[in-house]
């Protein structure tokens, strides 16, 4: 892969002067290992207003060899380690991880695809995820236990997953269960029923796991919200708000049936009668990438390009989604622009590394992000090909670092709700 323009190089020339645009905070430019001394914070990027959570994963000092080496000393290693491990190695890069990084892996794709292509490498004895934390977790649920699943920079978590732990969780349920009680109606379906986001702890994947629950990804929620409602009269959605409610209201539940729970309020801010009317009971969390993405973009986006389609990811906010021509996962974004006939003009609301990716990889089109300011997944962006030298290095050596492991007393659920996603297929389209 020939790296010319990717969004690690635009940031540094904005930066220094030698390139018009801007970034969201000029911290962008600097290494990521420069952040790892400093307070915890999830770093530059969309995340850097959020709260990370205490207790979190910190990465340790990076040795100074792997801070001081050059990009191409560092290719040479990377590349000299994966000759040397062959099949006993695989990299998976995630969507979002800047170019260069996502030029090593062995595959790329989605946190659902990733986590496939993990299980189905059965050959290999490590598994390096350029992705965050959560996704590393699912590699390991999904892997053989004697694979090692390694994530090159603990500090690589997920703002969104950190919105709901399992303390709140679990107390929110007993709040609901206080309130539902747990006896079937007439139909045989229990008062509420856990969905969580595969964007979220291996902790809730096991919650949903032990309480008749199930895991989502963008691509299937709909489908995942069909088989809860055929299990249940209600709902529990987490930790994305956006995601829950643009698919349930594409499936036609009322806005008001889809109260806001508010971990920090008694009844997460809402009123019995108002919990008792609800359909879908939406967790206070988000994306602060999707976030950023606004109607007035795409009315921009329109002006300036007649023709223009309009595709943004469901974690986007409602009016986002209304507004937009189509939204969908990351991989619906990607086969609809490989799909589309030359000389198609997309404005896309999704991670700026996979947007300007795509539209490296097809210059027939005219692709741009629908936010005018470069700011990329602040967790992502932690992953850097210094790290990914150093665990490979490591590895050539015979050790093991930053492995992330699943206690069986959370793995055993988390697979149950994981396996029940996998069951839940959506239907596939007429030819």
């Amino acid at each position: 892969m020939t790296i010319t323009a990717s969004v690690d190089l635009t940031i540094r020339d904005i930066t220094a002067g030698s390139a018009e645009g801007e970034t969201c905070t000029p911290e962008l430019a600097a290494a990521p290992w420069t952040f790892d001394t400093q307070p915890p914070g999830y770093g530059p990027g969309a995340s850097l207003g959020d709260v990370l959570p205490t207790g979190s994963p910190r990465q340790g000092a990076l040795p100074a060899f792997y801070r001081t080496a050059s990009p191409v000393e560092l290719d040479r290693r990377i590349r000299d380690a994966k000759r040397v491990l062959g099949d006993r190695l695989v990299i998976l890069g995630h969507f979002y991880q800047r170019d260069e990084v996502v030029q090593y892996a062995d595959y790329v794709g989605d946190s659902f695809q990733l986590a496939n292509a993990a299980k189905a490498r059965t050959d290999a004895d490590a598994i390096v995820f350029c992705g965050v934390h959560f996704m590393a977790e699912t590699a390991d649920l999904l892997s053989a236990p004697d694979q090692a699943v390694i994530l090159p920079n603990l500090a690589a978590g997920c703002s969104m997953a950190d919105m709901a732990d399992i303390d709140q969780v679990e107390e929110c349920w007993e709040q609901l269960m206080e309130l539902y009680g747990s006896e079937p109606d007439a139909d045989g379906r229990v008062p509420v029923i856990p969905v969580t986001y595969m964007n979220s702890s291996a902790a809730l994947k096991g919650f949903c796991g032990r309480n008749g629950g199930i895991v989502c990804t963008s691509s299937n929620a709909r489908t995942v919200l069909e088989w809860a409602f055929e299990r249940g009269q209600r709902v529990l959605f987490f930790p994305d708000q956006h995601l829950g409610r643009n698919t349930a209201k594409a499936m036609g539940v009322p806005i008001d049936a889809m109260p806001l729970w508010n971990p920090h309020r008694a009844l997460g801010g809402n009123d019995e009668s108002g919990l008792e009317d609800a359909r879908v009971i939406l967790w206070h969390g988000f994306c602060s990438v999707h976030r950023r993405f606004t109607v007035d973009q795409i009315d921009r986006a329109r002006a300036a390009h007649r023709g223009v389609r309009v595709i943004v990811h469901p974690e986007c906010p409602m009016p986002v989604v209304d507004a937009a021509d189509e939204s969908g996962s990351t991989d619906y974004i990607t086969k609809a622009i490989a799909a589309a006939p030359a000389g198609s003009t997309f404005a896309i609301g999704t991670e700026i590394n996979l947007v300007q990716r795509l539209a490296a990889e097809y210059p027939q089109h005219t692709i741009f992000c629908l936010d005018d300011v470069i700011c990329p997944c602040s967790t992502m962006y932690r992953i850097h090909p210094g790290y990914l030298a150093w665990v490979l290095d490591e590895l050539v050596a015979g050790r093991i670092v930053n492995r992330i492991t699943v206690g069986d007393d959370v793995s055993v659920p988390a697979r149950i709700a994981l396996e029940r996603m996998l069951a839940a297929r959506p239907p596939v389209p007429a030819a």
